[in-house]
C-alpha cells in the first residue's frame, strides 16, 4: 500500500487499514534504519523508535487520514521537530509509566502542515523514545491537557 492507497474514510475497516499501513510503514522503516534512532537537532540527542512507538502511533494516528499520511515523513519529523513543552507523564496511563518526562514537539512540514511528535524520556537510561506522531488539524495548538 503506498501513500495514494491510504483509505480516507471513517469506517471501522478503513481505520483498521490505516493502522495496518502504519505498522507496515514502521516495519519497512526499521529494516532501512537498523539502529532504530534518528538524531534530533533541537534535542541534540537521538530519538529512538521502539515497539511502543509503532503501537501507540498506529492506535492514535490511524483515526485520521492526515495523521496516517504524516507517518510517511517519520525520519524528517524525528530529525527536525522542535520542542514545544515538557510535561509530566499522565498518571493513569500505563504506557507512560516508564517515562520520567514527556516532551511535546512539533514539526511544520511545508505543503503538509503541522505535525505533533510526543517523546518520552525513559526512567533510568534517560533515552528519548518516540511515543506518538499525529497531524495537527486546523492549526490547533499542540499543547495538551497534561498539565
Amino acid at each position: 500500500m503506498n501513500r495514494l492507497d491510504i483509505p480516507q474514510g471513517q469506517t471501522r475497516e478503513e481505520i483498521q487499514q490505516r493502522r495496518q499501513f502504519i505498522k507496515n510503514f514502521y516495519a519497512n522503516w526499521t529494516a532501512v534504519n537498523p539502529t532504530k534512532h534518528i538524531y534530533n537537532i533541537a534535542l541534540k540527542d537521538f530519538i529512538n523508535v521502539r515497539f511502543l512507538s509503532m503501537d501507540e502511533t498506529a492506535e492514535q494516528a490511524g483515526y485520521t487520514y492526515k495523521s496516517t499520511l504524516a507517518i510517511t515523513y517519520l525520519t524528517e519529523i524525528l530529525e527536525k521537530a522542535t520542542i514545544v513543552e515538557r510535561v509530566k507523564p499522565k498518571p493513569n496511563n500505563q504506557n507512560q509509566k516508564r517515562f520520567s518526562e514527556i516532551i511535546i514537539m512539533q514539526y511544520n512540514k511545508p505543503t503538509f502542515g503541522k505535525i505533533k511528535l510526543v517523546v518520552g524520556v525513559l526512567r533510568g537510561s534517560r533515552q528519548n523514545i518516540q511515543y506518538c506522531i499525529t497531524a495537527i488539524e486546523n492549526d490547533q495548538q499542540p499543547s495538551s491537557s497534561r498539565k
